[in-house]
């Protein structure tokens, strides 16, 4: 009879806690037949002394273990936004000049206006060239459809031989009246001129024109008085 040990689930594996544990039911086999040997008559012994089957499990290798989630991959840090390094001024250094120079710095300039721009009215249209003026034909008196009487020599005058020239100034209206009569230069005698402003006064004058319209004007009558002409 044959002794047969059951499978107790030892893996089977090539490592070296597998060789102990053959070893170790080796070990116990040969103890297992000295006891045997000494306890179990010979007879017995011829009976037992069958050959072990011993039967090796391959077991199946291990499997390996799941494999670790793999951690989340870092997230990426803010770049940190790098001030760039202010500018190095560089400095030139005075050069240091033999003979110590002296200068006067001139006064900046005033910035420049803008002068406005002025824009030219255009200009005005030359006013018409006003029409020659016609001249002044003078006021008359001695026209001989007009009729004028003469002046009366005085009584006196003839009497005591009063004799002059009696100048005077005469405002003409456009009717040809004498509105106005004045002594311009007297004769010397007073009644003279005054004989010669009562006939004056009452005349008709052909009035001034200028073109085809009759016009106001002065007028200037001389009266002679002279007795050598009185018949």
């Amino acid at each position: 009879m044959g002794i047969f040990f059951p499978d107790c689930g030892v893996p089977t594996g090539r490592s070296g806690g597998q060789k102990l544990f053959f070893a170790a039911v080796a070990a116990a086999h040969v103890a297992i037949l000295g006891l045997l040997a000494v306890a179990v008559p010979s007879e017995r012994l011829a009976e037992l002394a069958h050959p072990i089957a011993v039967r090796l499990i391959e077991l199946a290798p291990e499997a390996p273990p799941p494999p670790q989630p793999k951690p989340p991959p870092p997230r990426p840090k803010p770049a940190t936004p790098v001030s760039a390094p202010p500018p190095v001024l560089a400095v030139a250094s005075p050069v240091e000049s033999p003979v110590a120079a002296s200068f006067t710095v001139a006064p900046q300039p005033p910035a420049p206006v803008s002068e406005p721009v002025i824009v030219a009215a255009p200009a005005p249209a030359p006013a018409p060239a006003p029409a020659p003026t016609p001249a002044l034909i003078d006021a008359r008196f001695d026209a001989d459809y007009l009729d004028n009487p003469k002046p009366l020599y005085p009584h006196a005058s003839r009497r005591l031989g009063e004799e002059g020239k009696v100048v005077l100034r005469v405002f003409v209206s456009a009717e040809g009246d004498a509105k106005q009569v004045e002594v311009k230069r007297s004769s010397g005698f007073q009644r003279l001129d005054l004989a010669a402003e009562k006939a004056v006064a009452r005349w008709r004058f052909v009035p001034a024109r200028r073109g085809e319209q009759a016009v106001t004007a002065w007028v200037v009558v001389p009266i002679v008085f002279s007795l050598n002409n009185e018949s």
